[in-house]
């Protein structure tokens, strides 16, 4: 539903080298009335208007701050360093990419139900040509990628190839181009939403991927864990979501690290507290997961175990990969241990989910989240380092 005509926008008097100065007016009775119909309502009204106030603001303070500079500087002195910036990194980007032996690089990888991502990425010069020709058709589910998504994870993969920090910002693709046939990561479109291909998961879970056969063709680093364990729960009055951290993959110089976010995503967990404070659950167990990251010379990052227990009827949702897709090693160094989604009900015999299910979760019911570990890199592992379990973290 759009609704941004529902945030009205007032001129107030003139403001510098033209501009007006702004005021904005939520419509929030309107907005109550949008969010409250269709026939998924909104079940935390206050909570999503609470959050368009915010980036209203958000939006209103970056206005601000550019009229300032522009009122400072003069519009074109900002406009010619936004060009200065973004040439620079076109610049270091290039510079990154001749640093690379010309040739082919090539990977495949599956989803956990063998959808394969393929990726060919042709190294020329200071320029590169990513090709995901071999990539699966349109998934039957929700794990479809859009071009954004996939441009998101070129630029980052990329860019984690400059070894200095610069804005991030357009210019690193400048010298990149990507050839997206249709399919999963390239849904064709259609004049009723709902004939859509779905694409929820894509941007979760199928960008991890995305970036590890990226990673993978250009053998720079192991496989991380790949999926952001995405678990949600809920009821008629609320709704709750989450993402559960993982191992990270090794390098030729460094082990991956443990229980870490990597790669496509900025999330962070609830803490205990608040979690436990606020929804009908309790935080039974929160750990690393030691021994899950893969062996070698590098060894990969473990993943984490987490078990939570309803304490009402709940519904409840998961979505994740790497249960049946070990994260890969890199030079002989072994992969990461896949994940493992587990129910163990009240009074009953514990049941493995799967990479994906929807459940009703009864009081006393504990769902416990093992995620994967980074793979490794180099093999085989020193005889003379320590373990993986007593090594300082």
């Amino acid at each position: 539903i759009p609704l941004m005509p529902l945030v009205v926008r007032q001129d107030g008097g003139a403001g510098p080298e033209g501009s007006r100065a702004r005021s904005v007016r939520i419509q929030d009775d309107e907005l109550r009335r949008v969010l409250s119909a269709g026939p998924y309502p909104s079940r935390a009204l206050q909570h999503n208007l609470a959050d368009i106030h915010a980036q209203v603001a958000a939006n209103q303070c970056g206005v601000r701050l550019l009229e300032e500079m522009v009122a400072r500087f003069g519009l074109p002195m900002v406009r010619a360093y936004m060009e200065h910036i973004q040439r620079a990194a076109e610049t270091k980007m290039r510079n990154a990419l001749r640093r690379l032996p010309d040739g082919d690089y090539r990977f495949v990888d599956c989803l956990d139900d063998g959808s394969p991502i393929a990726v060919a990425i042709s190294i020329t010069g200071d320029e590169a040509r990513i090709d995901f020709t071999g990539t699966g058709p349109v998934h039957p589910e929700n794990l479809n990628a859009t071009p954004a998504i996939v441009a998101s994870a070129v630029l980052y993969c990329f860019r984690c190839l400059i070894d200095e920090d610069i804005p991030l910002n357009a210019g690193v693709l400048a010298p990149l181009s990507i050839v997206l046939p249709t399919g999963l990561l390239n849904p064709p479109a259609h004049a009723d939403p709902a004939c859509c291909a779905a694409v929820a998961g894509g941007n979760v879970e199928t960008s991890q991927r995305i970036v590890d056969c990226i990673f993978g063709a250009l053998g720079v680093v192991a496989a991380s864990q790949g999926t952001m364990n995405n678990l949600s729960f809920g009821n008629e009055r609320f709704g709750y979501y989450e993402t559960i951290a993982g191992g990270a993959g090794a390098g030729p110089t460094f082990d991956g690290a443990d229980a870490v976010h990597t790669h496509m995503t900025n999330t962070r967990l609830t803490d205990p507290e608040v979690l436990e404070d606020r929804y009908p659950v309790r935080l039974r167990r929160f750990t690393v997961r030691r021994g899950s990251g893969g062996v070698g010379r590098h060894r990969g990052g473990d993943g984490v175990l987490r078990e939570i227990e309803f304490l009402e009827a709940l519904h409840v949702s998961l979505l994740t990969q790497r249960r049946t897709r070990r994260p890969y090693g890199l030079a002989g160094g072994e992969p990461g241990a896949p994940g493992e989604n587990m129910l163990l009900p009240a009074g009953g015999e514990p049941r493995s989910l799967g990479s994906s299910c929807q459940f009703r979760a009864r009081p006393g019911d504990v769902l416990r989240v093992e995620t994967p570990g980074g793979g490794a890199y180099g093999g085989p592992a020193d005889p003379h380092r320590e373990p993986a379990e007593t090594q300082a973290h």
